[in-house]
């Protein structure tokens, strides 16, 4: 079982580049398959949740050409299926994003009810309530989502809860639909605008995409486009936070920083430097780090994607903490592996108030989920002597070669997949 084992204790300082945003990128490819024409997508970040999302679009008959590690070529002309039932699909959240695209396309679709992290319920009844309103004929069958429409017709709709999911699914299937759909109360996040944007070089008509209201004025078919994915707003976080935890000096560069802000502004007020470029960022930590609090809120507001790494890196601060998860009920799940490392968290409800400590020790965890997993190496990399994270594959379905960028910044660390590979590392390093 592969494993990451890190010597904690080195400052992280140098440069690392950001790949692409996984999350606008799954819903990108979906999106992919709407036209029958070429679309080449690049700035793909080389992740399992990707590479599940190509596999289950060649199952259903189109064809997928990797040009390079980052760059694909997708032609949908020769999809014969509307049923995506792939063993893959039903283990990443995204699946869902084929509900919206075939539905658009060819009025009809059958796709699993999703899988991916287990950070909390996250139900998709606005997808739902969505297509219905659209005109489609909506059931869930033997765990399958089955939609279909004789035909899509635009329509006024307000979802009851703020859902990127429900936003960009619903958004794709109005993107042909007859007339105009409003869809209000949208979720704004970066990923949103870029499958919007995206939606609009293969001939959509949206627009809003970033504010609260989207209107989408239906068109009767999409063309082939080349496309560049945004950078990674989370990747970036991530790498943020390990720079102030271990009080290292790090440029993270290919990054939007309007995407960052909520995050920088709590590096801030932490007592960390953070200094903006045009297309980068670079974070810079101090020996003596101060409180803060945070509440997890939908963009513009601190990700929730973003909490356990904010989380891990306060549990070092001097003093007391406060972060509220207003996302996610299940998202603390990280809070027992790190008190191993010597940390004081007390979860109450959606609240975890974090006592600083003056340091971590080594010690043997389980990554809970992709973020949390994400945050317990960072913190494994400001703890003093040697920390075990298991169960990286989830790590791995949102962080491409993780452990090989934090090595470029004086990371001691390394990905085994045996005791043995283990202990040589620890005879290596001493």
């Amino acid at each position: 079982m592969e494993q990451f084992i890190m010597k904690g204790g080195n400052p992280l300082v140098g440069e690392v580049t950001i790949g692409g945003a996984k999350n606008a990128a799954l819903g990108i490819l979906a999106a992919a398959i709407m036209t029958d024409e070429n679309v080449v997508i690049d700035n793909l970040p080389d992740v399992r949740d990707i590479n599940v999302m190509l596999e289950a679009i060649q199952e259903i008959g189109a064809h997928v050409d990797r040009i390079d590690r980052h760059t694909v070529k997708i032609n949908a002309s020769h999809i014969k299926e509307v049923s995506v039932d792939d063993e893959f699909i039903r283990k990443i959240r995204a699946s869902y994003y084929f509900i919206g695209a075939l539905l658009g396309k060819y009025k009809s679709a059958e796709v699993p009810l999703p899988g991916g992290c287990n950070i909390g319920s996250r139900p998709i009844d606005q997808h739902l309530k969505g297509f219905r309103a659209l005109g489609a004929k909506v059931d869930v069958v033997r765990g399958a989502v089955v939609a279909h429409a004789i035909d899509l017709v635009g329509s006024h709709i307000y979802l009851d809860v703020v859902s990127v999911g429900a936003t960009i699914n619903v958004m794709m299937a109005a993107a042909l639909a007859e007339g105009t759909t409003i869809l209000e109360n949208v979720a704004k996040e970066p990923h949103v605008v870029d499958v919007a944007n995206f939606l609009n070089s293969m001939g959509a008509n949206i627009k809003g995409a970033g504010t609260d209201v989207i209107r989408i004025r239906g068109v009767e078919r999409l063309h082939g486009t080349e496309y560049s994915v945004i950078p990674d707003q989370i990747e970036a976080g991530t790498f943020m936070c390990a720079a102030a935890i271990t009080r290292g000096d790090v440029m993270i560069k290919n990054v939007i920083p309007k995407h960052l802000e909520a995050i920088s502004a709590k590096l801030l007020e932490v007592g960390c430097e953070v200094i903006e470029f045009d297309d980068a960022v670079r974070v810079v930590g101090k020996p003596k780090q101060r409180p803060t609090n945070i509440k997890t809120l939908p963009y513009p507001g601190f990700p929730t994607d973003m909490q356990p790494q904010i989380a891990v890196t306060l549990a070092l601060a001097e003093g007391t903490s406060m972060v509220t998860e207003s996302i996610f009920e299940n998202r603390f799940k990280y809070v027992d592996e790190l008190a191993r490392m010597g940390s004081n968290i007390k979860v109450e409800g959606n609240v975890a108030v974090i006592d600083g400590v003056r340091g971590f020790t080594g010690a043997q965890v389980e990554a809970p989920d992709l973020r949390a997993g994400a945050a317990l190496v960072i913190a494994g990399l400001a703890a003093e002597g040697y920390t075990v994270v298991d169960e990286i594959g989830y790590i791995q379905r949102g962080y491409e070669c993780f452990e090989e960028k934090l090595q470029g910044l004086g990371a001691v660390i390394e990905k085994v997949d045996s005791e043995k590979d283990a202990k040589k590392f620890r005879l290596k390093i001493g």
